[in-house]
């Protein structure tokens, strides 16, 4: 059984994801991590877009940490969670896994940095968003 995530979006393997050998490629697990992201983000009422158009902020990625488990194959249908694991004045870590049913493929932690979008330094996350975050973290 799957652990219990904040977010999870479900997707398919298609061919342009995977090697000759109809794996996933490696790096496209970090495309699926992108996606659950964004969709976690519109979940919470907020999109990419109209974070970079009027709060003149957008998020890019700072760090990651990827542990490859098991390999995802052509036609997988994969589960795509999205855990919050801290939250800062500039930034997000979140935990994000990909499951084929009921097994752990890759692991891995991700940290977003919210940017001013035209010089790409760090801003503090707008108030809309740290609420909505917030509101949506489980009670200690």
């Amino acid at each position: 059984m799957t652990p219990a995530s904040d977010f999870d979006i479900t997707l398919r393997v298609y061919w342009e994801d995977t090697d000759a050998g109809g794996v996933v490629f490696y790096a496209n697990y970090l495309k699926f991590f992108e996606r659950a992201r964004t969709e976690w983000l519109r979940a919470l009422g907020h999109s990419q877009e109209h974070l970079r158009l009027h709060e003149d902020a957008m998020f890019v990625v700072s760090d990651t940490a990827l542990r490859y488990r098991r390999p995802a194959r052509l036609d997988d249908l994969l589960r795509i969670t999205v855990k919050l694991a801290e939250v800062r004045r500039a930034s997000i870590t979140l935990a994000q896994q990909a499951w084929r049913g009921d097994e752990l493929l890759t692991e891995g932690t991700i940290r977003i940095v919210c940017v001013e979008t035209t010089t790409f330094t760090p801003r503090s996350i707008p108030s809309t968003i740290a609420a909505a975050i917030t509101a949506a973290l489980p009670p200690t």
